[in-house]
């Protein structure tokens, strides 16, 4: 099912900020609670020129003009920054506030040490790849949203099991009951497509994971395929309620004849990252993943 020249890694890049002489120009977004960054803004306009500081980018022309973005908060806040960016990508730095922090792995107290090799170079900028969901009914597209981490359709009430179709390139590849599809990037693997049984996909890999939500049959296991397909889902039936949830949040409910469309996007997600990050470390720390039970003193 893998074709392995499909699956080819994305290779870290240098910052282009390094050969500059003046401060990296900055957008800073910041938590709801603002109180929680209030200590670690000295450090950042002390090395960054802050050219916009807000929770939200409500003038998107200053994203244009940054050399890369600072989202302080968790996981969550950094997915949304990537959709509010869309087309206009910009090296992410993470500084975790939140509890997980797989995409935001700086802890605040590395702010200011991780900053300092960030601004001088010492830093690499990895790619990942994002997706375009799109609703299309009748040929048309109803909606569409960027994603990061993954599609899913999830079953409405009266949360009877639903019956999805999957195509993969216009040909039908099977039909799946269960109680939702998801359809994950590699960096959405390690969040509610991991939950459902996915795999793991090392975040730079360039391929899709499909995963039922409480499959009716035992035989249903995940599929990891390539990137450069087209996949949709359809349900259908008339006798239920459905919703298309993109990044944890619900876009819209599904009409039976509706299909939803999930292919690479344009735009190409990327982050920071220090020397000292790696993966296998971060799937140790933050998901306490391992070979064996650990017995607590």
């Amino acid at each position: 099912m893998v074709d392995d020249l499909s699956l080819t890694e994305t290779a870290p890049q240098r910052p282009g900020w390094a050969d500059q002489q003046n401060k990296p120009r900055a957008v800073v977004l910041l938590p709801a609670s603002a109180n929680a960054a209030d200590e670690l803004l000295p450090a950042l306009e002390s090395r960054l020129d802050v050219i916009q500081l807000g929770q939200q980018l409500d003038q998107p022309e200053m994203i244009e003009q940054a050399d890369l973005l600072v989202v302080l908060g968790g996981d969550g806040s950094i997915l949304h920054a990537a959709q509010q960016m869309g087309n206009c990508q910009r090296p992410v730095i993470g500084i975790n506030l939140g509890r997980l922090g797989f995409l935001a792995s700086i802890s605040p107290d590395q702010v200011d040490a991780a900053l300092e090799e960030i601004v001088a170079g010492k830093c690499s900028i990895t790619s990942h790849l994002m997706m375009q969901c799109s609703v299309v009914r009748d040929g048309n597209v109803r909606c569409q949203q960027l994603a990061l981490n993954e599609a899913a359709i999830r079953a409405g009430q009266p949360y009877s099991l639903l019956d999805v179709d999957l195509y993969v390139d216009a040909n039908r590849a099977t039909t799946y009951s269960c109680d939702g599809l998801i359809i994950s990037t590699p960096v959405g693997s390690t969040a509610h497509s991991l939950s459902a049984g996915g795999p793991i996909l090392r975040k730079t890999l360039q391929a899709f994971v499909i995963a039922a939500i409480n499959p009716h049959t035992l035989t249903v296991r995940p599929v990891v395929d390539s990137a450069d397909r087209v996949f949709e889902m359809s349900i259908g039936q008339t006798d239920v309620t459905a919703s298309l949830v993109v990044d944890g949040q619900v876009l819209t409910e599904l009409a039976p004849e509706d299909r939803v469309r999930v292919e690479r996007a344009e735009a190409v997600f990327q982050l920071v990252e220090v020397a000292a990050h790696d993966d296998y470390h971060t799937l140790r720390e933050k998901l306490d993943w391992g070979g064996r039970i650990r017995h607590k003193k």
